[in-house]
């Protein structure tokens, strides 16, 4: 795709529509309840409780079963019916690792949150025809965009 860098969402008006048309939404990274003080947990409990269909998949916590009383995944690929969009909590070098578990399930979109920017994953996900946001809290657009 010559024209990628059209998937590479940075106005206001683009993340308002992107945010507007997410539904169900698979958070990598997600904490458990037992961290509810870090975004990892906080932010996608905020979605829960906006009524966003959240799908949990940690990177760690091996014995967990269910965060927010969902059933947890253990890769984005492994969630049976589609995503929306995949909230991003990994360190930025930490992103590559995700990308292809990212691209087989193929959301409409990848958000990275605050402090996350992979330009890499980014371009290989927007050459896809995924949208892409990189360095932006979630909650924060989606409480602007409400």
């Amino acid at each position: 795709m010559d024209d990628w860098q059209q998937n590479l969402v940075t106005t206001s008006d683009g993340i308002a529509e992107l945010i507007r048309e997410t539904r169900r939404v698979a958070v990598l990274g997600i904490k458990t309840e037992a961290q509810s003080g870090q975004a990892a947990f906080y932010v996608p409990e905020y979605l829960h409780n906006a009524g966003v269909d959240v799908v949990p998949v940690p990177v760690y916590y091996p014995d967990v079963t269910e965060i927010l009383g969902k059933p947890v995944y253990r890769t984005v690929a492994g969630i049976p019916e589609p995503v929306d969009m995949v909230n991003v909590f990994r360190r930025p070098q930490d992103v590559a690792a995700h990308v292809d578990d990212i691209l087989a399930a193929k959301p409409k979109s990848v958000w990275m949150q605050s402090g996350i920017r992979n330009d890499e994953a980014a371009r290989r996900f927007a050459e896809a025809g995924i949208k892409v946001v990189q360095d932006r809290c979630l909650m924060v657009e989606h409480r602007r965009v409400r």
